[in-house]
């Protein structure tokens, strides 16, 4: 992480939850975080803003002649399955998949090194998705297996982060060891 001390990452979501724990890591490893947060419709979030600031963060980085940056998208399991009913939801996460291998294959074709990663948690504790399969907040909230916490999505990024400069990791796929295969329940 010793080349990441003093570079800037933008956290999206950044007042709660995964970012707010992602945002604590970054700082922790000596990066200047400047995080964002939203209160509007989270498929347009998910969707629109994830590629307004994929496209802002490249053109950015270009045009510091930074090509060693580092781009991660936060997904989730359903975007690589479809275990529930919640066919928007999927969609969105379906979407964010295909923008990150898209990402990719423009930065190599552009020669680019810069590399661009995706975490792809199943259930994770006090995020929205949780909140909403299982109802209530924070303490409220019971699950009926031990879910992933936040701390774990941020570890995975420190430990994307600190790989050596010619590895790019694509996906990381990552559930708790208690919850089923595809945990559902109506969205």
């Amino acid at each position: 992480m010793e080349r990441w001390v003093g570079r800037v990452a933008l956290v999206t979501g950044a007042s709660v939850g995964l970012g707010r724990t992602i945002s604590q890591a970054l700082v922790e490893h000596g990066m200047i975080v400047y995080g964002c947060a939203r209160e509007c419709d989270k498929i347009k979030v998910n969707v629109l803003a994830l590629s307004i600031c994929t496209r802002e963060a490249v053109k950015q980085m270009k045009e510091r002649n930074i090509d060693d940056g580092h781009i991660m998208h936060m997904n989730s399991m359903h975007g690589h399955g479809f275990p529930t009913d919640a066919h928007f939801y999927i969609a969105n996460k379906f979407m964010v998949t295909a923008l990150t291998e898209g990402l990719r294959r423009e930065l190599r074709a552009m020669g680019s090194s810069i590399r661009a990663s995706c975490i792809s948690p199943a259930l994770v504790e006090d995020t929205d998705i949780f909140i909403r399969l299982l109802g209530g907040k924070g303490n409220s909230v019971r699950s009926p297996f031990k879910p992933l916490e936040p701390k774990d999505i941020a570890d995975l990024v420190v430990y994307i982060l600190a790989a050596p400069p010619h590895m790019e990791i694509h996906d990381i796929h990552v559930r708790g060891t208690e919850q089923p295969l595809w945990f559902s329940t109506e969205l």
